[in-house]
């Protein structure tokens, strides 16, 4: 009963992950850089859902219009931020910049809540309430079900968006060639800023799941879940995303059987351990597809 328990735990902490990994492939997908702030943008939902509900004193619609509002600063935060800090530099054509660009708007997010917020943890207040249910002599906890539910429903909508939606077919058409789909007049600029835009909406979504199942809000919090769930992008197949989701899963048991039967300290060791092996083995991923380059 206890491996059901610490698995269900898992794939609950896992779903976060992917959420979070969704937001890293589908910017790499697309815009081909590795968003590195993109963690922080899981601690700015977090902060603003704290702020707004303490305004609230904790009430139920100080939540939903938290988490809404969350929603909203994060995919401003996000949009922002492309066009500022990276567009310029990927018009020119310089991958590395655009990465040291994002770790240092990573240092900026993370310093911003320090001179705001201070250093001291908050306690954060869950926004599920519901207590969960009970099977046989097994409880499994309301956050962890709706965690899950989340992600599944999540996965569904971004597959559809993708296939089935004009700007979806756009994201498509400039992840295999950028240079074509211009030439057929779709606006790349704008496609990587939807991109963005959907993958700092989904950060806040990922916040709140993340700080309602380990209430404890600092300005580091999404710091190692966001390189956890990088992680699990590449354990997936960065680009692909069911490979994000798989990954995902599969890192958030990994790391909770780790805790369990190996131990706690080396719990994080073991997540990084398994990147290392995959990047040895498979360094496509389990869903990622190995790309000829003409040279």
């Amino acid at each position: 009963m206890n491996f059901l328990t610490y698995l269900i735990s898992g794939i609950s902490l896992g779903s976060v992950y992917a959420i979070i990994a969704l937001g890293y492939t589908m910017v790499y997908g697309i815009a081909k850089m590795l968003n590195f702030a993109h963690g922080d943008f899981i601690m700015v939902g977090c902060y603003a859902i704290f702020t707004i509900v303490a305004a609230f004193s904790g009430s139920g619609i100080g939540m939903v219009i938290g988490v809404l509002l969350a929603m909203l600063i994060c995919t401003a935060v996000g949009v922002l931020t492309e066009r500022i800090a990276y567009r310029p530099l990927r018009e020119a054509g310089s991958p590395l910049a655009v990465l040291i660009t994002a770790i240092g708007v990573s240092y900026l997010l993370e310093n911003l809540a320090l001179l705001i917020f201070g250093s001291d943890p908050k306690s954060f207040t869950s926004i599920i309430k519901w207590e969960g249910i009970t099977i046989a002599s097994l409880k499994i906890p309301g956050v962890t079900i709706v965690t899950i539910a989340v992600s599944i429903v999540v996965l569904i909508g971004l597959q559809l968006f993708i296939h089935k939606t004009k700007d979806g077919q756009a994201m498509l058409a400039a992840s295999q060639d950028r240079g074509a789909a211009m030439l057929m007049g779709i606006n790349v600029n704008r496609t990587i800023s939807l991109t963005f835009a959907i993958g700092s909406f989904l950060a806040a979504i990922a916040g709140a799941l993340l700080c309602s199942a380990y209430p404890t809000l600092n300005p580091y919090t999404g710091a190692m879940p966001g390189i956890k769930a990088f992680v699990a992008a590449v354990l997936g197949g960065i680009g692909s995303i069911p490979g994000a989701m798989i990954g995902g899963i599969v890192l958030g048991i990994i790391e909770i059987l780790g805790r369990s039967y190996i131990s706690s300290q080396l719990s994080d060791a073991i997540v990084f351990a398994v990147l290392i092996v995959v990047l040895l083995v498979k360094p496509t991923g389990i869903l990622g597809k190995k790309i000829q380059e003409k040279v």
